[in-house]
């Protein structure tokens, strides 16, 4: 019993993250089936990062330069850039991206694919506390870092300079995340460990903004108001 409620305590913040931007993209909503492959896009994309930091051999330094060679040049560029092949090389040309929040909406799904993955190993190693600290800290960091970069996405998908902001979608990406780490991993000042949790804030502060930024500008928009006044009007008749 105690695995199935580990189980659900891991994979149970993923969810309510993908719920949440599936319920915001409210104009133009996204094929089920493509969300779902995008979600195991993520889970995948956890194998590549995985070898990576394990070749790396800086995991658990406690210089601190290595930590932020660990933290940036590791985690964050392996981790972020795993995520981004798949959502540029499987997800950016289909046709049902059509809008530039689709850019957020699809990289959440991969986004909450890996944190998930990653939220099962070590919840079910660590037990219930880890479960609730990540549940509030972990879970939500990766859908930050995931808008950031589905923010630049969607817009390359619909301007020009395409590789420019697809570039900026993968850096600011690698960067928040690589400050989150740093922040947390390193051991020289307790006190500094409560920055990983300011860029956390500053990061969801953000990301709320892009995401009503990107909904705002969406091309359904229009049509869908209209659709719900008809609607309204043959209701009353």
């Amino acid at each position: 019993m105690e695995i199935f409620l580990l189980l659900a305590m891991a994979t149970a913040p993923g969810f309510a993250i993908m719920m949440y931007i599936y319920f915001k993209d409210k104009y133009e909503r996204e094929p089920f089936g493509l969300l779902m492959l995008s979600f195991w896009f993520g889970v995948f994309s956890i194998l590549l990062p995985a070898i990576v930091e394990t070749m790396s051999g800086l995991d658990g330094s406690k210089d601190v330069i290595k930590i932020a060679i660990y933290s940036f040049a590791v985690v964050g560029l392996s981790e972020e850039t795993s995520k981004f092949m798949f959502l540029r090389i499987f997800i950016f040309k289909r046709k049902a991206f059509n809008e530039p929040l689709d850019g957020i909406v699809y990289s959440i799904m991969i986004g909450m694919g890996f944190a998930t993955a990653e939220n099962v190993m070590y919840v079910l190693d660590g037990g219930f506390g880890v479960g609730i600290l990540r549940m509030l800290t972990a879970v939500p960091a990766h859908a930050c870092f995931a808008v950031f970069m589905g923010y630049f996405v969607g817009m390359a998908k619909f301007k020009k300079h395409k590789f420019i902001y697809l570039a900026l979608g993968l850096i600011t990406a690698v960067v928040a995340h690589g400050f989150y780490d740093f922040f947390l991993l390193q051991e020289e000042y307790d006190s500094m460990k409560l920055f990983a949790l300011v860029v956390l804030s500053i990061s969801i502060f953000i990301s709320i903004k892009a995401i009503l930024s990107h909904r705002k500008a969406s091309p359904f928009k229009d049509k869908k108001e209209v659709d719900f006044v008809e609607e309204d009007v043959t209701k009353e008749s």
